[in-house]
């Protein structure tokens, strides 16, 4: 490519790419909202048949269930615990539905009537999808509408007849599959360029990586034969004074140079998503002998250098990699975490936790590398830090922060 047309290429604004935490979100907050609305518009139907249920029983099966609603709004919005809440609801319904006919003593009441459990029957399978693996969600999308349809059809469910009460679990159905349908197929998307994007960056990274060690090649090359190799001739050829005091006035900025040419190093000003560390992550904890909990949070709208993030993964599964090999402790089971969080818009704390036997930090022998020069130095040539808490029979916590600083400001 041409300078110019690179140049022009520069400025073009890149789209951000749709990744899987992008439709988690907006997946679960379109559920949190129509989950309120719905029940909202069921308010008036639950009021007027609770009379038809043991006494208390309207009343009990409204608490739980709009509370299950209303957690599950906040919860996909707080982006907190959205998969258990919504796994909850989908319980909460089941148990609902199965309940109906024995909770009702006055089938007559609900002659010619819609039990206002249907109209959440969308809202239930919608966090079943949200919550449960694709052959799960499908087995709930077609067994809790068909549930519906047989309770529809008797007494219990307005005695509809067998036409209706078909037609009533069939739309149910319906609606259930295509959203586990449209859901399934974004998330599947969505991982393709997830995967795209990882093999890109790291593509990028290594492409990245040589062109500025080939700069700083060409840079080294240019000043060893201006000033260096410069110098060793003019004080080889010096015969008088005045020559010799100029080979060494030439040497003295020879050094200078050089001196500044070490300090300049090359780096990569490109940012990406801290969703993209976190999915480093979780594949490298997958890929240990032994169980590794990875939780994040705070992580969408997180940018950080590419540099940033190659320093952070490395010093990460070093340290998980210590802990594997140095942490067990006989006749126990350790347990092990690594906690990903996000500071603010540019700034990343990460947390490797173990409670095995620990070591002392101060006794560790300067010859074993993992600790100084593998975490503790790449994050500081990366502008980072690593602190490290041990102690012997107390467990270990490694503690990764960029920028340098940032671990006082993470919650």
């Amino acid at each position: 490519m041409a300078a110019a047309d690179w140049r022009a290429a520069k400025l073009v604004p890149r789209r951000a790419a749709v990744s899987r935490a992008q439709v988690e979100t907006v997946s679960s907050r379109a559920l949190g909202v129509f989950g309120v609305v719905f029940g909202a518009q069921t308010v008036p139907s639950a009021i007027a048949q609770a009379p038809a249920l043991v006494e208390g029983a309207g009343t009990a099966m409204m608490a739980v269930l709009y509370g299950a609603l209303a957690a599950l709004a906040v919860a996909t919005f707080a982006r907190v615990a959205v998969r258990a809440t919504a796994a909850t609801f989908a319980a909460l319904y089941v148990v609902a539905l199965l309940a109906w006919p024995y909770l009702l003593v006055d089938p007559a009441r609900m002659s010619g009537e819609t039990p206002w459990l249907y109209y959440l029957c969308t809202v239930a399978t919608t966090a079943a999808v949200i919550a449960l693996p694709p052959l799960s969600a499908a087995a709930y999308t077609v067994a809790v509408p068909a549930a519906y349809g047989v309770i529809r059809g008797t007494p219990a469910g307005g005695d509809a007849g067998v036409f209706l009460a078909v037609l009533d679990a069939m739309y149910a159905m319906i609606l259930g599959i295509v959203v586990l349908v449209i859901i399934t197929m974004l998330r599947q998307a969505a991982e393709s360029v997830d995967s795209a994007q990882d093999a890109a960056l790291q593509r990028y990274d290594m492409v990245a990586r040589q062109h500025a060690n080939e700069i700083e090649r060409v840079k080294v090359d240019a000043l060893v034969h201006d000033s260096v190799l410069t110098t060793l001739l003019s004080a080889a050829a010096a015969r008088t004074p005045a020559e010799r005091a100029l080979a060494a006035r030439m040497a003295g900025d020879a050094v200078h140079r050089l001196d500044e040419a070490a300090t300049e190093l090359p780096g990569n000003e490109d940012r990406v998503g801290l969703e993209v560390l976190v999915r480093r992550l979780h594949a490298a904890a997958a890929g240990f002998s032994a169980p590794i909990d990875v939780r994040s949070g705070d992580v969408a709208g997180v940018d950080l250098p590419v540099d940033a993030v190659d320093a952070l993964s490395s010093a990460a599964v070093q340290a998980m990699v210590n802990s594997v090999q140095h942490a067990d402790a006989p006749g126990r089971e350790i347990r092990r975490s690594i906690d990903i969080r996000g500071v603010g818009s540019g700034g990343c704390v990460i947390r490797v936790v173990d409670d095995g036997e620990g070591f002392d930090p101060d006794l560790v022998p300067k010859s074993r590398i993992g600790l100084r020069v593998s975490i503790s130095e790449r994050m500081a040539n990366a502008g980072g830090s690593a602190g490290v808490e041990s102690a012997p029979g107390s467990g270990t916590t490694i503690t990764l922060a960029w920028p340098a600083g940032v671990e006082g400001s993470a919650p």
